[in-house]
């Protein structure tokens, strides 16, 4: 399958970050902007799925636990546009480690919803996936 530009990382609000002239990269972006709450599990490394322009528009819901060692486990599909791009962006969340949550002062393992939606920037040609 040919790649096509780097995906770029972003809030499952949708919301478009822009990635300016800065030094950090938009995983970083991503990583900075997550919510911080001891009770749920945060992404500490992303990876973005290596997917071309024939999937843009393409949604994938993802379930799956982040174990008490941040790894993530379980994996389960509640929907998508296509198994194809499917199959990717769990590949691409496989590889993703995260700083366990937090309760009672000790780590546990904790189920986590991730909306994964590919789109185009109008005009730019940029491929972005909104986490």
């Amino acid at each position: 399958m040919k790649v096509v530009n780097k995906l770029v990382a972003l809030l499952s609000v949708g919301v478009l970050l822009s990635v300016g002239a800065s030094a950090s990269t938009a995983e970083q972006t991503y990583l900075e902007s997550c919510l911080r709450d001891p009770a749920v599990p945060v992404p500490v490394t992303v990876v973005s799925p290596a997917v071309g322009p024939e999937f843009s528009g393409g949604r994938v819901h993802l379930e799956f636990v982040v174990g008490v060692d941040g790894k993530p486990s379980e994996f389960s599909i509640t929907f998508t546009t296509n198994e194809v791009l499917a199959t990717e962006v769990v590949n691409a969340v496989k590889q993703w480690r995260f700083q366990p949550a937090v309760i009672d002062g000790r780590p546990v393992a904790k189920k986590v919803m991730l909306p994964v939606n590919i789109v185009v920037a109008s005009g730019s040609g940029d491929r972005f996936t909104a986490f």
